[in-house]
C-alpha cells in the first residue's frame, strides 16, 4: 500500500468504485480507494440493479443518461460484463393526476433527448402481460429501462480504474482522519497512515461515521428495502418463448411498487408508507455481507395493491425475500461535492438509485476534483444544499417521508409536513393567527399566502389553479394599489469587512461596488463564466458591506467566498442567518407608510431608489434598503429578531389607513414575473452565462479582473448563444411550473451552439428536420430532438405562473438568442400538462415597463 497520494477514495461500493475510475479516467494516477472490508460489502450487493433516466430534477436526469450510456463502454474497458438488460419500461397512471404527472415528465423529456411515449393500459399490458389494465388510466413508455448486475457492474468500474493505474485496497477500515497545517489529509487505516492531499468519503453506509472523523454530520440515513423474488412462473416463459423478449420493467405509483422480469421468475419491490430506518443514530462496525430480517407484514398494505393489479404475480410462489439498508438523504438525491468549512474533503454518498446515478456523480465529482467545477448543474446534489438545521432527527423525519412518498406526486404547491417547524421566526404564531399557509423556505417557516379568516389555511394540492388563485390575486392587487407588507427573513443575509473588502468583493462580482449609503445588484460568476450568484449588496460603512442573495444558496455561497478568501485575515465574512431577520413594504403608499414611522426624511429626493440607511423604524434600529423585489415602490427593513414583532406591528397599526394587506411568497413571486426579473437557481444557474442570462447591464467589463471575466467577455464578444425571455401564455386552468419545452415554428439554421468547458447543457441546433442539443457527458455527442412539421422544441421553460395585476399568464426561459426579440404572434407554444399553448415573448415587461413606480 503507497503512503503517500494525490486522493483517497473511501467505500468500495459502486459510487467509490465509479468517483475511482472517472479520478483515473481524467488522468490522476496517484489515487487509491480504501475498502474496509471487500467490493459491495454495503449496499449494492444486494441492490436490485435496476436503471433509469427518468428524474425530477432534469440536471439529474442527465446525470442518469450518462450513467446508463456508460456501461457499453465500461465493459469494454475493463473487460467485465455489467449484466445489461436493457428492457424498457413503463409508469402506470391510476388516476387522472398520475396521468397528467406523466405528461409533464414526458414533456420533460422531450428537451433532454429522452423517447418516452404516452401509451394506453392495452399497449403497457401487451409488453407486460401480468398486469390487469382496467386499473390503469394510461402510461409512459421509456426505452432507457432496464436492470443489470450489481456485483458485476462495481466490479467493472473497479477493474477499469485499476487498468487506468488507480491503487484498490482491500480489508482495511479506515479508522481516523486528521489534517496538516498545510491540508494534507492523513488516512489513518488498519494497515497503516496514508497522506493524500484529497479525501472522497464514498462510505455508503459508513458515510456518517466517515463524516464525523472531521466534524461533519451529514444529513443521511439508511432504511430498510424489501424486494422478493417469485419461483418460476409459466406466464413469463410463455411470453419470453412467442415474443423473443424479456419482460419491461413497470412502475405501479398506486401500489408503491416496482416489478420487472428476474430469470424465469418476477422481482418485485416496494417503497411502503410504513417507512422503516436502520440504525438510526450509528452504523455498526462488523456489518457486512448480510440481510435483514423480512417482514412481509410491514409491506403488506402495497403488496395488496400490487396483487389486485398484477394478479399473475399473486398467484407465483415466493422464492426469496431481501430485505437490506440503503442510504438516503432527506430530498432523496445524493450528498455530492466539496464540503464547506474544510479543504479537500468531498463527499459523494446517499446515492440511493447508484446504478442510476453512479456514473453521473463520478463524472460531476472528478470534473470538480481536476477542474475545479462539476461541469453540470449539479445543484440538486449539491452537499452544501442543506444547512445546520438538517440533524439527526431532522433527517429520520425526512428521509422517513421520502422514502414513503418514492412513487408518490409532488404537486407544485404541495408542502411536506415532515420535521416541521424546523426553523421560525419571531411573527410565526403571528403569521398563523393571520391565516398564513406556512411553506418551508431552507428549513424556515416562510408565509405562502393568507387564507380569509373562517377558512381553513391549507393548500388543496393540484397541478391546476387551485384554491390559492383568487387569494393571491387579492394580495397583489392591494399591493400595487396600495400598499403590502410581507416577512424577507429567508434571505441569505453577510456581512463582509475590512481594510480589503472591497478588493475582495469586486474581485467575486461582475458590478462595481457601490459607494457609501448606496447599493448595487449584482451576479457572481465562476472561473468559466457562469452564474454562481445573484446579490444585493450595499456598502454600509467605509470597510463594511452587506449582502443579500438565496437563502437555499448560503452554504454554497460561503464555500465559494471563504475558497477566494485572503489569508492574511484583511477581509472578515460573517453570515447571519437566522440572526437578522426582515420585513419588506410595498406598493404606492409605502413611502408614506414609512415616514409615519420614522424621525428621517425618507422623500424620493433625501431617500433614494437603491439608497441605504440606517434609521429606527417604529422605534426599533433597522437597516433599510429603498428596494423591492415586487419591482414597485418599496422598502427592505431587516433587524434582530428581537424587534421585529415591535416592527411589523408599528407598520400593520401605521398601514390601516391605507388598507395595508399581509401578502405571501406567491404574490411575491407573482410580481416579479410581470417585472420580467429572473430568480435564482431557476433562470440563473451555473449552465447559463451573464449575457445568456440578460444580466448584461450589472456586468461591468471594464473594470477590474473579476473572476470570470476572460469568459464572460468571450461571450460577449461571440454573443450568447441562447437567451432568457419572458413570455405571455395562451393559458386557461393551469399555468406553467417549470422545465416545459418550448415550441417554434422555425425553418432557420441557427448554427451550432459550442459547448463551454466542461459544461453539457441543453444547447439547442436548429438545421434540417432535426433539433441536436450536446449530450450530458463531456463528449461530443448529441441525441436527436423533438420535431413536429414545422414545429420544433427550441428551448425549455425555468419558472412561471399567474401575474395577477396584469391578467396575465406568464413564463420565463431560455430560447436561441437569434429569437429571443421575436413578439411574433404564432411563433411559439409551451406545452402545459401535454396541451400546447400559444405563447407571445414580450421583451418589456407588462407591469411598469420605464421602472418610474419603483423609483418613486
Amino acid at each position: 500500500m503507497k503512503t503517500n497520494v494525490k486522493a483517497v477514495v473511501i467505500g468500495g461500493g459502486v459510487v467509490g468504485c465509479s468517483v475511482l475510475f472517472h479520478l483515473a479516467k481524467a488522468g490522476w494516477k496517484d489515487i487509491m480507494l480504501i475498502e474496509r472490508s471487500e467490493l459491495t460489502s454495503g449496499s449494492s450487493w444486494h441492490a436490485a440493479g435496476g436503471f433509469h433516466t427518468l428524474n425530477g430534477d432534469p440536471n439529474v436526469a442527465k446525470l442518469q443518461a450518462y450513467t446508463v450510456q456508460l456501461y457499453r463502454e465500461l465493459e469494454e474497458l475493463s473487460g467485465q460484463s455489467c449484466g445489461l438488460h436493457l428492457t424498457g419500461g413503463v409508469m402506470l397512471a391510476d388516476t387522472p393526476e398520475r396521468m397528467d404527472f406523466l405528461r409533464l415528465s414526458h414533456a420533460k423529456g422531450r428537451y433532454l433527448g429522452m423517447e418516452t411515449e404516452l401509451i394506453t393500459p392495452s399497449e403497457a399490458k401487451a409488453m407486460f402481460p401480468l398486469m390487469d389494465e382496467s386499473h390503469f388510466v394510461g402510461a409512459m413508455w421509456d426505452p432507457v429501462e432496464g436492470h443489470l448486475d450489481p456485483s458485476g457492474t462495481t466490479h467493472a468500474y473497479a477493474k477499469a480504474a485499476k487498468k487506468l493505474g488507480a491503487e484498490i485496497v482491500l480489508r482495511n477500515p479506515v479508522k481516523e482522519l486528521t489534517q496538516d497545517a498545510d491540508g494534507t489529509w492523513n488516512v489513518v487505516t488498519e494497515q497503516g497512515t496514508v497522506r493524500a492531499e484529497h479525501v472522497v468519503n464514498c462510505g455508503g453506509l459508513w458515510a456518517r461515521e466517515i463524516g464525523r472523523m472531521v466534524g461533519v454530520e451529514l444529513p443521511l440515513l439508511a432504511m430498510e428495502h424489501m424486494y422478493l423474488l417469485t419461483e418460476p412462473m409459466p406466464e413469463v416463459e410463455e411470453f419470453n418463448k412467442s415474443t423473443g423478449r424479456e419482460m419491461i420493467g413497470v412502475i405501479d405509483f398506486k401500489g408503491e411498487i416496482y416489478t420487472r422480469q428476474e430469470r424465469n421468475g418476477v422481482l418485485l419491490g416496494t417503497y411502503e408508507k410504513a417507512a422503516k430506518p436502520w440504525s438510526p443514530v450509528n452504523t455498526p462496525g462488523d456489518f457486512g455481507h448480510e440481510l435483514l430480517a423480512p417482514d412481509l407484514d410491514r409491506i403488506a398494505p402495497s403488496l395488496e395493491v400490487g396483487f389486485r393489479h398484477f394478479p399473475g404475480i399473486e398467484k407465483a410462489g415466493i422464492k426469496q425475500i431481501i430485505n437490506g439498508p440503503f442510504t438516503f438523504a432527506p430530498d432523496g438525491n445524493p450528498l455530492v461535492g466539496p464540503v464547506q468549512g474544510l479543504t479537500n474533503f468531498w463527499c459523494a454518498c446517499a446515492v440511493m438509485a447508484g446504478f442510476s446515478q453512479g456514473g453521473g456523480v463520478g463524472l460531476a465529482l472528478s470534473n470538480w476534483m481536476v477542474h475545479g467545477d462539476p461541469g453540470f448543474d449539479v445543484w440538486g446534489m449539491d452537499v452544501t444544499r442543506f444547512g445546520e438545521w438538517a440533524g439527526l432527527r431532522y433527517t429520520n423525519a425526512k428521509v422517513r417521508e421520502n422514502y414513503s412518498r418514492r412513487f408518490s406526486i409532488r404537486f407544485p404547491n404541495e408542502e411536506l409536513p415532515a420535521a416541521r417547524p424546523a426553523q421560525t421566526t419571531p411573527l410565526y404564531d403571528t403569521m398563523r393567527a393571520n391565516n398564513a399557509v406556512m411553506g418551508d423556505s431552507w428549513g424556515l417557516e416562510t408565509p405562502l399566502w393568507f387564507a380569509p379568516k373562517g377558512t381553513e389555511p391549507k393548500d388543496i394540492v393540484s397541478f391546476h389553479r387551485s384554491n390559492d388563485f383568487e387569494h393571491v390575486g387579492n394580495e397583489v392587487r392591494a399591493t400595487r394599489n396600495s400598499v403590502g407588507v410581507t416577512e424577507i427573513a429567508n434571505f441569505a443575509k453577510y456581512e463582509v469587512s475590512g481594510p480589503a473588502a472591497e478588493d475582495f468583493l469586486n474581485r467575486l462580482m461582475t458590478n462595481r461596488m457601490p459607494k457609501q449609503g448606496r447599493i448595487v445588484l449584482t451576479p457572481m460568476l465562476n472561473e468559466f463564466g457562469k452564474l454562481i450568484g445573484d446579490f444585493t449588496i450595499a456598502k454600509t460603512d467605509a470597510e463594511k458591506f452587506m449582502i443579500w442573495g438565496s437563502s437555499a444558496a448560503q452554504k454554497y455561497h460561503m464555500r465559494w467566498f471563504e475558497k477566494h478568501l485572503p489569508k492574511d485575515g484583511s477581509v472578515r465574512l460573517h453570515r447571519f442567518d437566522q440572526t437578522l431577520v426582515g420585513l419588506s413594504i410595498a406598493g404606492p403608499n409605502s413611502q408614506k407608510l414609512l415616514q409615519k414611522l420614522v424621525d428621517t426624511d425618507v422623500s424620493s429626493t433625501a431617500f433614494r431608489f437603491m439608497d441605504f440607511r440606517e434609521m429606527a423604524v417604529g422605534g426599533a434600529p433597522c437597516m433599510v434598503n429603498r428596494i423591492t423585489y415586487t419591482g414597485d415602490l418599496g422598502y427592505e427593513l431587516w433587524m434582530a429578531p428581537a424587534y421585529q414583532r415591535l416592527v411589523y406591528q408599528a407598520i400593520k397599526e401605521a398601514g390601516e389607513e391605507f388598507g395595508i394587506v399581509d401578502f405571501g411568497m406567491r404574490a411575491l413571486l407573482s410580481m416579479r414575473l410581470e417585472k420580467n426579473f429572473p430568480t435564482w437557481f431557476r433562470e440563473l444557474r451555473p449552465i447559463y452565462g451573464p449575457f445568456e442570462g440578460g444580466m448584461d447591464r450589472f456586468v461591468k467589463m471594464e473594470k477590474n479582473d473579476f473572476i470570470g471575466r476572460e469568459a464572460a467577455a468571450k461571450e460577449l464578444e461571440a454573443g450568447p448563444k441562447l437567451r432568457r425571455v419572458s413570455f405571455i401564455v395562451e393559458a386557461d386552468n393551469a399555468d406553467v411550473m417549470g422545465d416545459e419545452p418550448i415550441w417554434a415554428k422555425v425553418s432557420t439554421d441557427y448554427g451550432t451552439v459550442e459547448k463551454p468547458h466542461g459544461y453539457g447543457a441543453p444547447r439547442f441546433d436548429v438545421s434540417g428536420n432535426e433539433v441536436t442539443f450536446s449530450s450530458a457527458s463531456n463528449d461530443s455527442s448529441a441525441v436527436r430532438g423533438i420535431v413536429d412539421g414545422d414545429w420544433r422544441v427550441v428551448g425549455w421553460v425555468t419558472s412561471g405562473g399567474y401575474a395577477h395585476y396584469v391578467e396575465k399568464s406568464m413564463a420565463q426561459g431560455y430560447v436561441p438568442a437569434a429569437l429571443a426579440e421575436n413578439e411574433s404572434d404564432g411563433l411559439f407554444e409551451i406545452e402545459i400538462l401535454g396541451r400546447r399553448c400559444p405563447a407571445k415573448i414580450n421583451v418589456q415587461p407588462p407591469f411598469d415597463p420605464e421602472g418610474g413606480k419603483m423609483r418613486g
